[in-house]
């Protein structure tokens, strides 16, 4: 691996760049929380080859997303599922604009 191959992962959101105590910390949660969304099967960690949990910057924005929903309240199971239905919206969101866009398409609620 390069210089440049290292530099390059500091702006891939999907490389497994932090551990699991650095990730509870940054989302100023435990590590017990984090077990619990990974069994609720939210975000599933890659692992180090020692077997540590990694995580990347777009799990930790999941999880910061779930942390968010238990703190008002709601329990984890629902709070992760939540999480889930509004990630497979905002991708079906993408795909809509992107069919748009290249066959124009009208975009539906605005007038033609």
């Amino acid at each position: 691996m390069t210089a440049d191959d290292s530099f390059n992962r500091l702006d891939d959101d999907d490389y497994p760049a932090y551990t699991m105590g650095r990730a509870a910390a940054m989302l100023g949660t435990t590590q017990g929380f984090l077990r619990a969304i990974g069994e609720a099967k939210l975000i599933t960690p890659l692992r180090s080859a020692g077997g540590h949990r990694r995580y990347s910057r777009y799990q930790l924005r999941i999880a910061a997303r779930a942390r968010e929903l238990v703190d008002q309240g709601t329990p984890i199971e629902a709070a992760c599922r939540i999480v889930i239905l509004e990630d497979q919206l905002e991708e079906a969101q993408r795909i809509n604009a992107e069919y748009r866009r290249t066959t124009g398409a009208p975009n539906p609620g605005r007038p033609v």
